[in-house]
């Protein structure tokens, strides 16, 4: 996600309201500055409905709620908006439902990147505490959050039916910091590539 050119559009797939905000919501506010970004979330109930558009407002992006997350729900969100890049929950995700979500999307893009030649780019984002079924998040990609950390947090506050003061906002702020010392900044946001049909993003230098 980090390149010379401008940032390209993403499409984000996550399974519950508050996902995009607490694990990519610096990185899709700072790239829904410069490109087209959609959050596709399941329907969960009126109040959480509520909450991922005032938080999906919040952060600048799109919002497109679907009963069910499934593999021809993605492959369809997928040909019909052609994002560059597609960001998912991680494969081995410690929740079940991030799990079924991530697999979901998978399946989905090989199709159209064949018809289409998108998404170039899949990556997977952080999970709680960093941890996953498979150990540490492995982070190819980690993006400066700084300038839009502020936004991820008042967009995360947004879900006041979910323990955010109490749980989810404090480890965002605890992520963010990590990561950001990783790379010298006040707080970053951690990717995984995921190869499609066998290939990975490439660049031209480190």
């Amino acid at each position: 996600m980090v390149s010379d050119a401008a940032p390209g559009s993403i499409l984000a797939a996550f399974a519950h309201p508050d996902d995009a905000e607490l694990w990519a919501g610096a990185t899709l506010a700072l790239h829904a500055r410069y490109a087209a970004v959609t959050v596709v979330v399941q329907h969960h109930d009126e109040v959480r409905d509520a909450e991922a558009r005032k938080g999906a407002a919040a952060l600048g992006t799109e919002l497109h709620q679907v009963p069910q997350l499934d593999p021809a729900t993605a492959r369809e969100l997928l040909l019909e908006a052609q994002p560059d890049i597609v960001i998912t929950h991680p494969l081995d995700d410690v929740h079940p439902e991030h799990r079924a979500v991530a697999a979901a999307v998978l399946a989905a893009v090989p199709e159209p990147r064949i018809a289409t030649g998108r998404p170039s780019r899949f990556y997977t984002c952080d999970s709680y505490n960093s941890l996953t079924l498979g150990g540490p998040v492995r982070a190819d990609v980690i993006v400066d959050a700084s300038a839009t950390f502020d936004t991820k947090m008042a967009a995360l506050r947004k879900h006041a039916s979910q323990p955010i003061e109490q749980h989810f906002g404090p480890m965002a702020e605890t992520l963010g910091r990590l990561w950001g010392a990783r790379i010298g900044t006040r707080y970053a946001e951690a990717f995984t590539a995921v190869p499609i049909l066998g290939c990975l993003p490439g660049a031209t230098h480190l």
